[in-house]
């Protein structure tokens, strides 16, 4: 894989990073654009300043932009994180390296603001541009327009979405990885035994831009209402999602560390819908070293805030409990108030065909939670469902108790 010169085009769906992209423009204000290891733009710019736009028409302001940005790009690369600078024409940008097996594929540019502590003078702006053949007025009536911004607040996004972009260049490297596999493999046993564990990394890396992007929103929102604690533990709490989905762990872990994988998941969403949800734990302490696979309660936890307590009006009541049975197995429910849901879709939930139904953050449906828990433990094992329409509904896991 390391011999192999990738292309970022070639790696990584376009789409998704222009939808990002767009998002995060949206969500902070700031100028975006996605280029290639070169300079050369891949995703169609968003919020771009007059005042680039028109250095941009300029043929010899074009060229420096794309050679700012190429510069930058490397510069990013060799520190191996965000990159804060001022690029030709004035403007502070930021820039952080996608980088993929210490291979540099491009860069994540946005800003094209001034910041606070380092503005430049009109007159430093005129020297800078002389040569371009624009109507300075016009140039300088276009600086004046762009927002002055403060250094910190800029950088804390940029940082963020550096840890989202690099995530998704390696959902791409997952998907080239399995290809490769698919066509290089001769024996089928091994072949399916690879595919199984490919599979599991895959579904795994699923976060969905979409839970990022409420996420994303949630600190903008809190980044202007309060100084900063609030903030930070949010952004901390999403930060060490991304990190566990993508560390190479083990696919069992103990019962504690899931917990605290939801407790970070919960956090989130109870920032966003405030009174809207209320969380409860009851754990025995005696069973909190127990195995299970790894990211089994988050989907659950996921699907009832989803489909059943963001839906309701009211909002509604989340009850996460976990005891040792007469059995010596571990009984896990995860209770909520919502809307609950038919006879008929609780048997869909079970059929193979739902099981592309994944959540928003780790991509994996109810159906192959409950599938990976008979892999690993046998056929008594895995979930039940009970659910009454307009009262809520109830997951009863069961694994055994390993010590």
């Amino acid at each position: 894989m390391n011999s192999v010169v990738l292309l970022l085009e070639e790696i990584i769906d376009i789409n998704i990073l222009q939808e990002i992209q767009d998002k995060f423009a949206e969500a902070t204000g700031l100028a975006s654009v996605i280029t290639n290891s070169e300079g050369k733009p891949v995703t169609v710019p968003c919020n771009f300043s007059k005042f680039c736009k028109y250095i941009r028409s300029s043929e010899l302001g074009f060229k420096r932009c794309v050679e700012s940005d190429a510069k930058a790009g490397k510069e990013a690369f060799r520190k191996g994180t965000t990159f804060a600078y001022t690029c030709h024409a004035g403007l502070t940008d930021l820039a952080f390296p996608i980088i993929v097996n210490n291979q540099y594929m491009g860069v994540f540019l946005c800003g094209q603001v001034r910041l606070s502590q380092n503005t430049i003078n009109p007159q430093e702006i005129i020297k800078r541009n002389s040569e371009l053949g624009l109507e300075m007025d016009i140039l300088i009536e276009n600086y004046s327009e762009i927002e002055i911004i403060n250094e910190n607040k800029v950088k804390s996004f940029a940082e963020l979405l550096m840890l989202i972009t690099n995530y998704i260049v390696k959902m791409g490297i997952v998907n080239i990885v399995q290809q490769q596999l698919m066509s290089e493999m001769k024996a089928k046993v091994e072949l399916e035994k690879i595919l199984r564990e490919t599979e599991y990394k895959a579904l795994k890396s699923q976060i969905n831009p979409h839970f990022l992007f409420n996420s994303l929103n949630i600190i903008v929102s809190l980044a202007n209402l309060e100084e900063a604690p609030k903030t930070q533990e949010v952004a901390h709490a999403l930060s060490e999602l991304l990190r566990n989905s993508l560390k190479s762990i083990d696919k069992i872990m103990n019962l504690e560390e899931e917990i605290n994988y939801v407790k970070k998941y919960l956090l989130i969403q109870e920032t966003r819908f405030r009174d809207r949800i209320s969380v409860f734990f009851d754990l025995d302490e005696k069973i909190m070293k127990t195995k299970l696979p790894a990211m089994t309660l988050q989907p659950i936890v996921e699907n009832a805030i989803v489909h059943g307590i963001e839906p309701n009006k009211v909002g509604g009541v989340l009850r996460i409990t976990a005891i040792l049975n007469n059995n010596n197995d571990v009984e896990i429910e995860i209770t909520d108030t919502g809307l609950g849901m038919s006879r008929s879709l609780i048997n869909q939930i079970f059929s193979e065909k739902y099981s592309n139904q994944g959540g928003h953050v780790t991509g994996l449906g109810i159906y192959n939670v409950h599938r990976r828990i008979q892999y690993h433990f046998g056929e008594k094992y895995g979930l039940q469902i009970e659910s009454r329409i307009n009262y809520g509904t109830r997951v009863r896991l069961m694994i055994p108790f390993i010590e």
